[in-house]
């Protein structure tokens, strides 16, 4: 795992941060003579602080407790320039909370963090991007919760939309079957791989009253098309070509993919991501005769 890997993650909703985990003294070596600008400072102080960090993460320390000491690093260093609205302290706080949020998953710390550099630094170049990554944070929190309320058990919250071919689609209209409804998309290579073990089961299940549902995460119609058709996939498709903002990828707050339900014939979730022969023997319980 690597720090700038979760801060161009962040930058991915609108900015890139000016820390450059690179420029930091390597270890074992004697510290640069201190810059005479302050903002310079802040930078080697933060970059000393991100490659440290980097080095946790590729260790396999991600916990807050094996963080603290870098966490305290980031708040002493902001709170030393306290009263200075400049880029550089604005991006310790923008750098640190990129930390909580891609690696220790701290949503409440992330959104105060970046609640703070866009009141308290308004002019800087980080209050934008601190605007667009709070919005990245509520949208992430939401698909958590709508994930973390579709669990084994409970009914499964249903559609109504029309397939690729306009007719109608739903997982109602398979009421009495063992339905999978099928998040996926053509570029995803997991998806790919796991396409043949899919197909299988839906050869082999589907006279005995399996259906699926796909739900396609992808850009291009007509490539969908000829994919659909090279691999014999002849069950239904939603598409609307809006990618990871599919409509029903929102609703049922999709993050990755593939991601899947199987519904029993009750309309009740069975399982969620079953893979190869784990679907395959779910199927045979659930369709035994």
């Amino acid at each position: 795992m690597n720090l700038r890997l979760f801060i161009a993650a962040g930058a991915l909703l609108g900015a890139a941060i000016s820390a450059s985990a690179a420029d930091a003294t390597p270890a074992g070596t004697a510290p640069a003579p201190a810059p005479a600008n302050p903002d310079q400072a802040i930078q080697t102080q933060l970059n000393v602080i991100v490659t440290r960090v980097k080095a946790k993460l590729a260790n396999g320390e991600q916990s807050p407790a094996q963080l603290a000491d870098d966490i305290k690093a980031f708040d002493d260093l902001a709170a030393a320039h306290r009263g200075e609205k400049t880029d550089a302290v604005a991006s310790v706080l923008y750098v640190e909370a990129t930390l909580y949020w891609r690696v220790l998953q701290d949503y409440d710390h992330t959104a105060a963090l970046l609640q703070q550099v866009k009141d308290d630094f308004p002019n800087t170049k980080y209050a934008p991007a601190a605007a667009k990554l709070l919005e990245g944070l509520q949208q992430e929190k939401q698909s958590m919760e709508i994930q973390a309320s579709l669990k084994p058990g409970v009914m499964f919250p249903d559609f109504a939309e029309k397939d690729l071919s306009g007719q109608p689609l739903s997982v109602g209209r398979f009421k009495g079957k063992v339905v999978l409804v099928d998040f996926w998309a053509t570029w995803c290579p997991p998806c790919r791989a796991e396409l043949p073990n899919v197909v299988a089961a839906y050869q082999k299940y589907h006279d005995k009253g399996f259906e699926i549902v796909g739900v396609s995460l992808d850009k291009d119609e007509s490539q969908l098309k000829s994919f659909l058709a090279e691999h014999k996939m002849t069950w239904p498709q939603y598409f609307d070509g809006q990618y990871w903002q599919t409509k029903l990828a929102t609703k049922y707050g999709i993050t990755s993919i593939p991601a899947t339900y199987l519904i029993g014939p009750d309309g009740k979730i069975v399982a969620k991501d079953l893979r190869g022969e784990a679907l395959d023997q779910e199927l045979g319980r659930l369709l035994a005769k």
